[in-house]
Order: structure tokens, then sequence, then C-alpha cells
């Protein structure tokens, strides 16, 4: 077992990760791991550009309750990590039985949030992390995705609609951004079997989960609004890593 005080550092995070095939990780210990990359200078401006955010038209009558943009990065090992040309998503229905096999468009990022040092501190970190779990990669394919998660009176927010899942990529990385106005939202981990292997909620700017998508499956509960007559949301960014051999 990881001792306590290794997990605010990656090599105690990569230790719990191997073991457990997930950890989560406070946004206190985030920060300070982002802050080797980045002084974060500009994560308020980072963080306010998910009120940009356009509605995913995919999810047809739910599609009012998420926001999202997308972008994808090829990350090769110890060099520059670069933007890729705007493309779809695309998952197949082994992994999402609800939207597989489409091709998805969404919103890009936009050339503020793609320049944000807080950015890049995160995409230089998790490449970092990642890469070194997996020594043989020559690079990494990485999707990005802001997600707005609204909640309304009688109408729950599902961050993740499609249920308990895989993303068929090899690592995750879930970081959040804000949360407001919202109770529940809590993370699960699965075997393959079902059982549950662990859950927690992210509650803080920057409280983060490192999954093997390999090993697990994630979901996330419903969020509904703490007081119905005010805004509700939870923001997160999530990165997915494919090995590029």
């Amino acid at each position: 077992m990881t001792d306590r005080e290794d997990r605010g550092t990656a090599a105690g995070l990569r230790s719990e990760l191997l073991e457990n095939g997930f950890s989560f990780v406070a946004g206190t210990t985030m920060a300070g791991l982002l802050a080797q990359y980045d002084a974060l200078a500009d994560w308020g401006r980072f963080a306010a550009s998910w009120n940009t955010l356009g509605p995913d038209v995919y999810l047809a009558s739910r599609g009012h309750q998420r926001r999202r943009r997308h972008a994808v990065y090829l990350a090769p090992r110890g060099g520059p990590i670069e933007r890729s040309p705007h493309q779809p998503h695309f998952q197949s229905l082994q992994y999402n039985p609800l939207q597989g096999d489409l091709q998805r468009w969404f919103e890009p990022l936009s050339p503020a949030t793609a320049h944000s040092g807080s950015l890049r501190a995160i995409l230089e970190f998790s490449r970092d992390f990642f890469t070194a779990l997996a020594p043989d990669t020559a690079a990494w394919r990485i999707e990005l995705h802001q997600f707005r998660i609204e909640a309304r009176a009688g109408e729950p927010g599902q961050p993740t609609p499609e249920g308990v899942h895989r993303d068929g990529v090899d690592y995750v990385l879930v970081l959040l951004i804000d949360r407001l106005n919202i109770a529940q939202g809590t993370t699960t981990i699965h075997a393959d079997d079902g059982r549950e292997l662990g859950h927690f909620t992210l509650t803080a700017p920057m409280d983060a989960a490192l999954v093997d998508d390999a090993r697990v499956f994630h979901g996330v509960t419903a969020v509904i609004p703490l007081d119905p007559g005010q805004t509700s949301h939870r923001d997160v960014l999530v990165l997915t890593y494919r090995a590029l051999m």
C-alpha cells in the first residue's frame, strides 16, 4: 500500500494507480504537482472558459444538461505537445452504448484556452505521469474534453449518461474545475464483474481522478441542485490518453 506521505508525489500516485487501477488526488496535491510545470497564474481565466461551452446536441432532449468543447493533441515523449486539426470524437458501441459508432463534432477548444499556461501544465504533467507507467510509448494521442453538467429542479444532471463505462483508451485524467450549488456527483470505480472498487467525490478545484482505463470501469452519479432556484453546474476537464507505439 502506498504510504500516506508518498501520496503527494507523482511516484506515490503511480504506485497507487498500479496497485488499484485508479487514484484520487486532492486539489492541494494536484496544484503542487502542476506548479512544477507552470505557476498557474492564469487559472482564473482558464476556469472561466467553461462559461463559453456549447450544447451537446447529440444528447437530444437531454442536450441542455451538458455543454462541452473538444480538442485533440499529439504528445511525443519528451517533445513538444502539439494540437492536431479539429476532428470528431468517435467511440464504438462497445465503449459507449448510448452514442457509439457516431462521429460527434463538438465546438473546438478556444484559442485563448489552448494557449493557457494552466492547460499546458496539465497536459505536460499528465503526459509525463502516464509515460512513466508506459515507458515504451513513443507518443500519446490525447483527447481533451471540457464538460459542464447542469442541473435544475426535477432535472438531475448526468455526468456519465452512458452509465458505468470504459473510454476505450489507456489512461484517463478527470480534473474538477468548479462545482456550483450541487450535491452528489460521486465517482465510482468498478471491476470487470461490476464490483465497486472504490468511490470518491470531486469537490474542490483541481481535485482529480487518475484512471487506468484498460483495467477498470468508471461512472459518476447524477448531480442535483442544492437550491433549485439557483444556477447549478459541475465543470470538469477530461483528458484521455491512447498510446501510439
